[in-house]
């Protein structure tokens, strides 16, 4: 006799774990805005730039079944868009000279 699935059986849970890959990049964006309030601007910048590039991987990686809401878009969008947005911010972040 098989189990049924997580989802049939606990499907709060299901969701939940389903939402994991976005509840990390919110917790990276989110220490990087703490990082900006702290005025640590540079660092918190990058850190929120590398959060959207992770998010581009887990987009890229996962299937569509474990990514949850970080699946707005087709895949390749949603890849070009979170990763683009976050080199630029990265790199724009790390080229501006400090004071």
């Amino acid at each position: 006799m098989t189990r049924p699935p997580l989802y049939v059986r606990r499907p709060f849970l299901a969701g939940v774990v389903r939402q994991l890959p976005l509840f990390a990049v919110l917790v990276a964006v989110g220490i990087g805005l703490l990082l900006v309030t702290l005025e640590y601007w540079r660092r918190g910048l990058v850190v929120i730039g590398l959060a959207l590039v992770g998010a581009a991987l887990l987009r890229l990686l996962l299937p569509v079944r474990r990514v949850g809401f970080l699946a707005v878009r087709s895949r390749p969008v949603d890849v070009v868009l979170l990763g683009g947005a976050g080199a630029v911010l990265t790199v724009i972040a790390l080229a501006i000279p400090s004071a």
